[in-house]
């Protein structure tokens, strides 16, 4: 309370009247005096429409070739047994690099031994009959010429001889079969790759006639994949190839992630008449093991390079009911829907066969809320990405 107010209180004015003219002060005041606060501006038009925008650039543009389809080891081999034994060691860990010639399994060696020994002792025995054979047929040959013995027994005799030397040669092939049973006993690997799952655990009578062997060895290292394409393709294909090895691009399910880059061996001697399409096979180094036996892949085959190709990105054009079409920003930051024609798409950059030119702006971001004619506002990012290069910069 102001000290008049206390004043008049004390000079016996009502209480009723001291606040009423308190009131009428304090209302007085509100509306004689000016508003110091700044009054909102009524809109002057429609609010901008935020956006991103890229740049129509020329450079060049490969021309790949898409193809779906799966990975395949490069060699592969189910290693079985090829004696009946059992299966004492496994020397290797699965999923073990191994070399052609390491030792793989083992299977028990002593009945092959034995077989090997037994030949060896046969052909010792029949190589002594042998010389005591040929010692007897020289002695009734010296006999016969003096006529102490007859030409029946000179003949039976060198008929002896002769079938000692046939049974020597029968020993000397039962030797070689006894040695290479008794190889097969220690079973290495025929090619450099990767061990797989074992089927059977040692301890386990292993046959030469099991279906499931014993492991599988697959090289990976380098490695192959098998695509498809359309026969159309196939001339073009033809054509290329003329000029040297093709490169080819290996990526993952969602056609995004990069998995390795390898070179077209060969296309398949025939074309699927079922499906009208032909087989494409390829090589991977594949160093970091990114590729593996059974995987799907998406396959790019690059047939060439277009040159200085006017570029834009996928997600720019636009699909409308007479055709394809960008927005293009003007100076004035409005929006104008243009017709073009798309000679090729990759999935991020779509080359433009005609209706832009170099330095032109699209819209990448925000086409559902334009309209020929629409204010935007471009977002800075997108701004700075679009803008031209500087000299020396």
């Amino acid at each position: 309370m102001t000290e008049a107010a206390k004043k008049r209180l004390r000079k016996g004015w009502p209480l009723a009247l001291v606040l009423g003219v308190l009131m009428a002060a304090g209302l007085g005041s509100i509306l004689l005096e000016p508003s110091t606060a700044q009054q909102p501006q009524p809109p002057s038009g429609p609010p901008l429409v935020p956006v991103s925008i890229a740049r129509v650039t020329q450079q060049d543009v490969p021309i790949y070739l898409k193809g779906l389809g799966s990975v395949q080891a490069f060699n592969s081999v189910l290693v079985r047994a090829r004696v009946d034994g059992t299966l004492t060691e496994f020397p290797v860990t699965e999923g073990q690099e191994v070399k052609q010639g390491d030792l793989i399994a083992v299977i028990d060696p002593r009945p092959y031994q034995a077989a090997l020994d037994a030949a060896m002792a046969k052909k010792s025995q029949d190589d002594a009959d042998f010389v005591n054979s040929k010692s007897d047929l020289a002695r009734y040959t010296s006999l016969e010429q003096k006529s102490f013995a007859s030409h029946q027994q000179v003949d039976t005799q060198q008929a002896l001889v002769n079938h000692m030397i046939a049974a020597i040669a029968g020993d000397n092939a039962a030797i070689e079969m006894a040695k290479l049973n008794l190889s097969y006993c220690f079973i290495t690997s025929p090619i450099q790759g990767r061990v797989g799952l074992r089927q059977v655990d040692p301890g386990n009578l292993v046959h030469g006639s099991d279906a499931a062997g014993i492991v599988t060895i697959t090289q990976i290292h380098p490695i192959s994949a098998l695509f498809t394409v359309p026969q159309d393709s196939l001339p073009s294909i033809s054509v290329a190839m003329e000029k040297g090895k093709l490169p080819v691009i290996a990526f993952a399910a969602d056609d995004k992630t990069q998995l390795d880059q390898g070179a077209l061996l060969t296309p398949d001697n025939a074309i699927d008449s079922s499906t009208g399409t032909i087989k494409l096979k390829a090589t991977f180094p594949n160093p970091h093991n990114t590729l593996w036996p059974g995987q799907f892949i998406n396959a790019r085959l690059q047939l060439g390079t277009q040159q200085n190709a006017l570029t834009v990105p996928s997600v720019a054009v636009q699909h409308g009911p007479v055709g394809l079409y960008v927005y293009v920003v003007g100076p004035d930051q409005s929006v104008a829907r243009q017709p073009v024609e798309v000679g090729s798409d990759d999935g991020a950059l779509s080359v433009i066969a005609k209706g832009l030119t170099e330095g032109q702006q699209v819209v990448t971001e925000g086409q559902s809320r334009l309209q020929v004619g629409t204010k935007v506002a471009v977002n800075d990012a997108s701004q700075q990405a679009a803008a031209p290069a500087k000299p020396g910069g």
